[in-house]
């Protein structure tokens, strides 16, 4: 079960209370568990690639370079995009003696001020930097410096524009619906029953 599961409205007893929804939270949350979900599928194609890779390895004595690098490329891939994905279903990792069994009212304190004070400036900061690095891939022709690897270099690099990208607007979500609680702005969306 999701953290983010609508639950009884706040107060109600009996009702384990969660951070109230706004109307822009519900929109990008929409859109990141479908992508999300969409990108959920890469695992199963990074287990094919080591699979296959172990079985030319090891079965056939061959090895295949591009193989190799397609697993990383994936591997990257999968894990930048789940990264909104945690921060949306609130799975990520936390520190338990900070956060623990606080109220809903201190986590909501916890999370405002470590998205503001870190994690948005950080997901800013390795944009900003990300970006003219993987425009100067794209512009130089790069490719692997292993003579059998994969070719344009500048869609792996990419997938950090996407990744932090959609952490960015994971950080939003999630700063919308404590300012919600915390500030009654943006107005929150009552939980439904």
């Amino acid at each position: 079960m999701s953290n983010d599961t609508p639950t009884a409205p706040l107060g109600e007893a009996g009702a384990q209370a969660r951070l109230p929804h706004t109307w822009l939270s519900k929109r990008i949350d929409g859109l990141l568990d479908v992508v999300g979900s969409l990108a959920s599928w890469l695992w199963i194609a990074v287990v094919a690639a080591i699979v296959i890779n172990v079985v030319y390895r090891y079965i056939l004595r061959n090895n295949i370079g591009q193989l190799e690098e397609l697993q990383w490329h994936l591997y990257a891939t999968a894990f930048l995009i789940g990264l909104a994905y945690t921060v949306v279903h609130d799975e990520h990792v936390r520190v338990d003696v900070i956060y623990g069994s606080r109220s809903l009212r201190t986590k909501a304190w916890v999370d405002f001020l470590g998205i503001l004070i870190f994690a948005l400036p950080f997901a800013l900061f390795v944009l900003y930097y990300a970006w003219p690095f993987v425009v100067a891939s794209y512009v130089s022709g790069e490719r692997s410096v292993n003579p059998s690897g994969l070719p344009y270099r500048f869609l792996i690099k990419g997938m950090l524009v996407l990744g932090f990208g959609l952490l960015v607007l994971a950080f939003v979500s999630r700063l919308t619906r404590t300012t919600a609680l915390l500030f009654g702005f943006p107005k929150p969306i009552r939980a439904e029953r």
